[in-house]
């Protein structure tokens, strides 16, 4: 088992506030996801959706790797022998999490792709404790998923159903395996590469795959004015943000104190939404603060020390 490295990065309250702070930007990709289409596609098929994330991921990638060059006054570049671990992070996080997502949301509905996509901390765990040996699981951090997870269903209540189909429910799940092995992936290779490194070059690979996907089966993206531009540059911006600054907590800390946040993203991704659009308004006030308790719980559960 990787030891985490004593820095700032491992203390509790930095961890929740740059946790948080990822979980936010996250959850307010889904508005901004529905206004780029609205603004970007003229036609909302399978190849101009996958066309126009592969846009905004490259675009993430070359901003991670411009704006920390410019930081840390260098060009980052990988070493020789972490290609293989860059190419390995992009293909789960960022071309196989995305795929079987878009598909999978299409085919079920926005709340049960809600709940399937927070059952990616329920693997991540799994994954770091039994098949990567990072850490152990203990009833703790089990509990600790299913208060989380408790939370999540209660603020999806109204709308979840108990029906089960293949191309919709299962493929959510495989894109949330994807993204927990991506999870595990990144804080394994982190020990060898930076984590900002990693996270850069991962989306410009995964995103110039999906760009090609997406033009050759006849995907169509079109930026009519500043605004639309400004929303894909935001889209961009934030994937820069958060992937890098959640690997760099990835590389200090155990996985399942880490990926325990993502319980709130679809939190802020309802507060957001019905902020911003005219949907989502049909959450039950009482269901949203019982589910953030929930969720709260699940956290302090997992992060819980009696040394601290």
């Amino acid at each position: 088992m990787n030891k985490t490295s004593k820095s700032i990065f491992t203390n509790p309250w930095i961890v929740a506030l740059l946790g948080l702070l990822c979980c936010a930007l996250w959850g307010s990709a889904t508005p901004f996801i529905k206004l780029g289409y609205e603004f970007s596609l003229p036609v909302r098929d399978t190849a101009s959706t996958i066309l126009f994330a592969g846009l905004r991921f490259t675009l993430a990638g070359v901003l991670t790797i411009l704006i920390y060059s410019l930081a840390r006054r260098r060009f980052l570049w990988p070493k020789k022998e972490s290609w293989l671990s860059i190419c390995k992070i992009s293909s789960f996080q960022t071309v196989i999490q995305y795929i079987f997502f878009y598909i999978g949301l299409a085919n079920t509905t926005g709340v049960k792709g809600t709940v399937g996509s927070a059952s990616n901390t329920f693997f991540s765990i799994l994954i770091a404790c039994l098949i990567y040996r990072q850490e152990k699981l203990t009833v703790k951090k089990i509990l600790a998923c299913i208060l989380g997870f408790a939370g999540i269903i209660l603020v999806n209540l109204n709308g979840l159903d108990l029906t089960f189909n293949f191309t919709g429910d299962c493929f959510v799940l495989f894109a949330a395996v994807a993204y927990a092995f991506s999870s595990v992936l990144m804080k394994r290779y982190s020990d060898h590469e930076d984590p900002v490194i990693l996270s850069g070059y991962q989306f410009v690979i995964g995103g110039l795959f999906l760009v090609v996907v997406g033009l050759l089966f006849g995907g169509v993206v079109q930026i009519p004015n500043l605004t639309a531009l400004a929303v894909l540059l935001y889209l961009a911006m934030l994937s820069a943000i958060a992937y890098a600054v959640w690997g760099i907590l990835l590389k200090h800390n155990p996985v399942s104190s880490v990926t325990i946040y993502c319980f709130a993203i679809p939190i802020f991704g309802v507060l957001l939404s019905a902020l911003m659009l005219t949907e989502n308004g049909n959450v039950p006030l009482q269901n949203l603060l019982l589910g953030l308790v929930l969720i709260c719980s699940g956290i302090v559960t997992a992060n819980y020390n009696k040394k601290h």
